[in-house]
């Protein structure tokens, strides 16, 4: 008997999950707030933020963090709230929280080991990892709108 899988894991490009025109919108708007960031780069994150996203939704709880550029791309869909929106109902069924942790202490195991559960999960989901946009997770610190690092919160928002 053969199980094939329904995504050969690690194979799909996560950009294949973001319409064409909601990429556009969000590298452009990547580029412009950081202008070091060209618009091909600003496409890879849009992509690896999708990837990240997806793999939040598929496991509530697990503390998934955000590499820094991976959250700037996370940072840049918040902000085209009908877009995001739309994505996480089509990918989660839900809407995806943004929850800025309170210190890199208040992550499970500490940023090192919420970058690898992170890339765990992505892979497990069956996206590549492009590996140049997740040197690290997001510190406390490099989430610049929030002032923290970043994690998701599937299940909703903290009260």
């Amino acid at each position: 008997m053969t199980i094939a899988l329904e995504r050969p894991v690690g194979t799909t490009d996560p950009a294949t999950l973001v319409e064409p025109e909601v990429m556009e919108r969000l590298a452009v708007r990547i580029s412009k707030d950081h202008p070091d960031t060209g618009l091909p780069t600003a496409r890879r994150i849009v992509g690896q933020a999708a990837a990240f996203l997806v793999a939040s939704a598929a496991l509530p709880g697990a503390e998934l963090s955000p590499s820094k550029a991976v959250d700037t791309g996370w940072h840049a869909w918040i902000l085209h709230t009908v877009d995001y929106a739309a994505f996480c109902e089509r990918v989660a069924g839900r809407f995806i929280h943004h929850v800025p942790t309170p210190d890199d202490e208040s992550i499970k195991g500490g940023p090192a080991a919420a970058r690898q559960r992170t890339l765990d999960a992505i892979s497990a989901a069956g996206f590549r990892i492009d590996h140049d946009l997740w040197p690290d997770a997001a510190k406390m610190g490099d989430c610049t709108q929030c002032h923290a690092g970043c994690s998701d919160s599937p299940s909703g928002a903290k009260k």
